[in-house]
């Protein structure tokens, strides 16, 4: 069952740095945090609660963490801290939420008022920083009565939206340079040169983990509407098996894969769109999807443990470790592939929590479906 790998793989989990405050590790509280909404099985707190303390001590202090880094990856995992604060009403998880609260205050911005990526990536917007920074932002604002930060969220996001469009592609590109200084950005658009699926699956569940905070209205729909026509492109890009490869629109690429992270993303997407009042229809793909990563990826190693194969590493652009991320479609595939990468991870605990919400507030059929991806994932053990 796939609830015995998540728990296999929460209780022998190792800090993705050391300790250090990380979004890598707020993917797994992610995870976490769905599957406990999703189920109501305290375990899933438990291991949050025991994972998280470790990163924040008595004074709300983040373990590793330098807010002149401006390195917007860290807001992430902020999301958990609001989370057990309104969970458990200890003050040490806002004051906490705080501290990256008051990062966001004075993180450098482009002069079209979004945020750098990191200080390091000037002028810089990335599909992954928006996923990182806006929800936390948005739920922060409501736990701390600051409806203000919520309209400014919301015009960071709609603002990158259009700023990293490819209309011919109807997609999204992973960055925007506005200066147009790095070699990776084209000189008219400023925008990097390929589609990477991962970029735009954390693009995608920012949409749905921003629409599912705000109340109905026309900022809402607007979103679901731009969520929506995203999520019928994703639906033509599809992999014969219900999967989506690294670099989404390449399939003539020899080199090109069907990659795992991305995949869950987009389950969990349609999934979740379709909940917060997308066509029905997305979540029965997603659901297919989850089905297909499961079947395909998920399998039973010689030693007896489950492993989720073809993640890829990491991805991103401009100078890193004496190598410079040119985002074209070679480089994408020239990334290390690793098993059990906790950014495919904990997208495929989302994606399997929507399963299960889905099958507790829909027909036999839907249970059903939910039910094979169990099913599938238990031939493999």
């Amino acid at each position: 069952m796939l609830q015995d790998y998540f728990e296999t793989y929460a209780s022998t989990y190792r800090y993705y740095k050391g300790g250090a405050w990380c979004y890598e590790d707020g993917c797994l509280y992610r995870g976490l945090i769905a599957l406990y909404e999703a189920t109501g099985n305290k375990r899933w707190l438990d291991h949050l609660l025991r994972l998280a303390s470790g990163q924040v001590d008595e004074h709300g202090q983040l373990a590793g963490y330098e807010i002149d880094e401006f390195n917007i990856d860290n807001i992430l995992a902020g999301r958990s801290l609001i989370f057990l604060h309104k969970a458990t009403g200890e003050a040490k998880w806002m004051r906490a939420a705080d501290t990256l609260a008051r990062q966001l205050d004075i993180h450098p911005r482009t002069q079209s008022d979004v945020y750098w990526h990191k200080l390091r990536y000037p002028h810089q917007i990335w599909l992954d920083g928006l996923y990182m920074a806006l929800p936390f932002k948005i739920e922060y604002a409501r736990a701390a009565d600051r409806p203000e930060l919520i309209e400014n969220a919301l015009r960071q996001l709609t603002t990158a939206l259009d700023l990293t469009y490819d209309k011919k592609a109807e997609l999204y590109r992973h960055a925007y340079d506005e200066a147009r200084q790095q070699p990776w950005a084209d000189a008219e658009t400023g925008l990097s040169p390929a589609h990477w699926a991962r970029a735009i699956g954390w693009l995608s569940m920012a949409f749905v983990d921003v629409i599912e905070n705000l109340p109905q209205g026309p900022a809402r729909q607007s979103l679901v509407k731009r969520a929506s026509a995203l999520a019928s492109r994703l639906l033509t890009l599809r992999t014969s098996d219900q999967r989506w490869l690294q670099v989404i629109d390449r399939p003539d690429e020899a080199q090109n894969y069907a990659e795992s992270s991305a995949t869950a993303m987009f389950s969990y997407f349609l999934q979740k769109l379709s909940r917060l009042g997308g066509p029905v229809s997305y979540a029965e793909f997603g659901r297919a999807s989850l089905q297909s990563l499961t079947r395909q990826e998920l399998t039973r190693t010689a030693d007896g443990t489950m492993k989720l194969h073809n993640i890829c590493c990491v991805a991103g652009l401009g100078g890193y470790n004496g190598r410079y991320r040119d985002g074209t479609v070679e480089y994408y595939l020239s990334e290390e592939i690793r098993p059990d990468d906790i950014k495919g991870v904990g997208p495929l605990m989302m994606a399997y929590a929507e399963s299960r919400l889905a099958s507790r507030s829909s027909a036999s059929p839907v249970k059903e479906a939910d039910e094979r991806v169990e099913i599938l994932a238990a031939a493999k053990r």
